[in-house]
């Protein structure tokens, strides 16, 4: 694999809304959005970190590759008139009554970032053939590395890295956490395509888009707006208490691939261990993370009688009443944590374990988040990475059901979906549409002895394919 000093940085540009002309009455700009519980939960973790990986488009004799890197800084220009709180940043209020501040977005049109890079010797083939994912793509392929989204203050909230390849192009997205979740974070790239691919070929760019985001914020139970919170994210204590290491722990990642007759059998086989009369529907997505961490509890060697938990972040959109639309644009998402003994996990098996993991995520109705949403106005609190990543845990983001593969910008479809080294430890797992229809990829990073001990279990290998 090529070495990390082969990636350079051509040129950086920061790309205001199309619409904005620097002056204070430009309607996308001084606009204040405050932020709802389920944004301002996520001020601590890191950035949002997706890129996708093309192929080389074949350039006409009047075409470069400065004609891509123009088009798509158009086209972002242009998204960020109906996506601008991307082209903000965050800011504080304090409130002298009561010792307390808020976090909003002020979208005063300061800017995304777009980067241009060139890594001439790297190639497609680099990146997809070694069986672990190289280390190059998360540390050198996306910007914003080690920023933690309280940093969107001063950070732009969103960064775009484009690589260009010997043989590919490779876009990188940073996007800071408070401002979207995944399901807005992949309308924002669907969209952006959508506007890019329009104008290819010297056509004129579409203005609008299919799907129009829902900026508005939802406060639930009347709350008071803005969230007034009991410490500031500028203070250095909070900072201090609250800072990620930006090594890079020992995992190492890797992508596993399940047809979709697979995933039918893990869901079947999941229905006939907890038997008819349960009165569950297993899905088939809880069904594969059962097979999976089952397996991953297993190579790991644990204590019997130590507990293992699966935390999995669980979208709010469609369990609210009335629900969210799809559209809305921000964070609707809490946590859910299943636990269990180890020993009791790999005694009942795949069955139990999405058992588990389906009450949970069930048990997040209306009145559910409704009640999570006071509790932590009452008592804000932030996920501890020590005690989710201690090797004993899983924690899954993502979904199969974001369109990540339709994001052609005007060269095809994109062949892989990799991330960033944002917010990765042992035991994280992301869930990613597979290129056939129906087939689901999992993205593991994970210690290098667990997954020899995989590679070695003959049950786990005899349910990936090539």
């Amino acid at each position: 694999m090529a070495c990390q000093d082969q990636v350079h940085h051509i040129s950086t540009s920061i790309v205001a809304p199309a619409s904005y002309n620097g002056s204070a009455t430009t309607t996308t700009t001084h606009r204040r959005i405050d932020l709802t519980t389920w944004d301002l939960q996520l001020l601590v973790p890191a950035y949002i970190q997706r890129g996708l990986l093309f192929t080389k488009p074949k350039l006409g004799d009047s075409e470069t590759i400065c004609n891509i890197i123009s088009n798509l800084k158009t086209s972002l220009s242009q998204k960020l008139d109906h996506f601008y709180p991307l082209a903000g940043r965050l800011a504080i209020d304090r409130h002298d009554d009561d010792g307390t501040t808020s976090v909003y977005i002020n979208c005063n049109s300061t800017g995304a970032e777009l980067i241009h890079a060139v890594a001439e010797h790297i190639t497609v083939a680099d990146i997809l053939e070694p069986i672990y994912v190289p280390s190059l793509v998360e540390s050198s392929f996306f910007s914003l590395n080690g920023v933690m989204n309280y940093d969107g203050l001063v950070k732009p909230l969103l960064s775009v890295q484009v690589t260009e390849l010997n043989d590919g192009i490779f876009i990188g997205c940073s996007m800071n956490h408070v401002v979207c979740d995944g399901t807005s974070f992949w309308h924002f790239m669907n969209s952006w395509s959508e506007i890019s691919r329009s104008a290819v070929g010297g056509k004129s760019s579409i203005r609008t888009i299919s799907r129009l985001p829902i900026l508005e914020r939802c406060f639930l139970n009347n709350a008071d707006c803005p969230i007034r919170l009991p410490f500031s994210i500028d203070d250095e204590r909070f900072r201090e208490s609250h800072v990620f290491p930006t090594i890079r722990y020992e995992y190492e990642v890797r992508f596993y691939h399940f047809t979709r007759e697979t995933v039918a059998m893990f869901k079947a086989k999941a229905d006939a261990d907890i038997g008819p009369t349960n009165g569950r529907c297993i899905s088939s997505l809880q069904a594969l993370l059962a097979h999976f961490w089952v397996a991953v509890t297993r190579a790991r060697n644990l204590d019997p009688n130590a507990e293992t938990s699966y935390c999995i972040l669980v979208g709010n959109r469609t369990r609210l009443v009335p629900p969210l639309p799809q559209e809305y644009f921000g964070n609707s998402v809490n946590f859910y944590v299943a636990t269990t003994k180890v020993g009791e996990l790999l005694e009942k098996g795949h069955g139990w374990g999405a058992l588990l993991l389906n009450q949970g995520i069930m048990s997040r109705d209306d009145a559910a988040i409704r009640r999570s949403w006071d509790s932590w106005v009452q008592k804000p609190a932030f996920p501890d990475r020590a005690a989710i990543f201690q090797g004993t845990t899983l924690l899954s983001g993502g979904s199969p059901r974001f369109d990540m593969y339709g994001n052609d910008f005007g060269w095809g479809k994109p062949i892989a979906v990799r991330s960033g080294m944002a917010n990765k430890s042992d035991g994280k797992i992301s869930v990613i549409p597979g290129l056939v229809e129906g087939s689901l990829c999992v993205e593991a990073c994970l210690s290098p002895k667990t997954l020899m001990a995989m590679e070695n279990e003959t049950e786990f290998v005899n349910t990936i394919s090539i």
